[in-house]
């Protein structure tokens, strides 16, 4: 069994320092009580380096996977916000794709099944008619890449308008209706967006792969700590207990990179968040 929880709940590795090993980071979440990690790559030139992994460094990595009886079954690939899909720059949708079949490589190799997928039509570029288009041509090429793979390429409920709720998602889905093309809610991003983010998860529910468990204020998407938001996670459990909604949970959360911190100490700060959010979950009836 991959999980000891009827609702596998992981963490995201930029909880973690960056600074740590990846024995040290799997050594972590475990003992804090996850299930699975969920490995970044993002737009640094560091993390987008890993897609250039070669097959002894990737079997290194499975090897510590394997040592410590943890695993990486989600990629969050946010590397497109720096080369997205949508941008009038052949160079750079050029690049856009080239991000997009290493990923699927790398997430074949890793035994990683879902990749998220930054839902950005361009970030640092004006937003536009045409680059609406270009996203959703480079996505239709996308997804039949990753179907080949047999790998889920799951939309996140973004911080940002242009894929902020599932009622937008599904603008995408049914332009591209695939057995691999999905959505990743964001319980956060969602609070910030709709009026009524259970609503939204119930008209999403069939075609959500995992769901990010995010605490967040209004107008602000990340780093606030769980307890100091908006978020009405006790709710949201409730209404996807009613909904019988069995899958991946995945905390978001970030390290303070800027200061040192022991395993111990970082690994009692997930257990922490931990806690804040299972104690939720069983206030809204939720068998873990």
């Amino acid at each position: 069994m991959y999980s000891i929880h009827k609702n596998p709940i992981g963490i995201y590795e930029k909880a973690l320092p960056n600074a740590f090993t990846w024995e040290e980071k799997f050594t972590a979440a475990k003992k804090a009580g996850f299930d699975y990690m969920e490995i970044s790559v993002d737009e640094s030139d560091e993390r987008l380096a890993r897609l250039d992994w070669t097959d002894d460094e990737i079997e290194e990595l499975r090897a510590v996977m394997r040592r410590t009886g943890m695993n990486l079954q989600t990629m969050c690939l946010s590397g497109h916000r720096r080369y997205p899909f949508g941008s009038k720059d052949p160079q750079i949708r050029a690049r856009a794709m080239e991000i997009m079949e290493k990923a699927i490589n790398l997430a074949v190799k890793l035994g990683v099944r879902c990749i998220q997928l930054a839902t950005y039509d361009v970030y640092y570029e004006p937003s536009d008619d045409e680059t609406k288009r270009l996203f959703l041509e480079g996505m239709k090429e996308a997804v039949a890449m990753a179907s080949r793979a047999g790998v889920i390429l799951a939309m996140e409920i973004m911080d940002t308008q242009f894929v902020g709720t599932i009622v937008r998602a599904y603008h995408y889905l049914k332009e591209i209706p695939s057995p691999y093309f999905k959505i990743y809610p964001d319980m956060g991003n969602l609070s910030n967006f709709s009026k009524d983010p259970a609503e939204e998860l119930e008209l999403g529910l069939s075609q959500t792969v995992a769901i990010h468990v995010k605490e967040t204020k209004p107008g602000v998407f990340k780093e606030v700590p769980f307890g100091e938001g908006q978020v009405d996670f006790e709710g949201i459990f409730r209404k996807l207990n009613e909904l019988n909604y069995h899958g991946m949970f995945l905390i978001e959360m970030w390290a303070d990179n800027s200061a040192d911190q022991t395993v111990e100490q970082a690994t009692e700060k997930i257990a922490d968040a931990y806690r804040f959010v299972t104690e939720k979950m069983k206030l809204a009836g939720m068998d873990l």
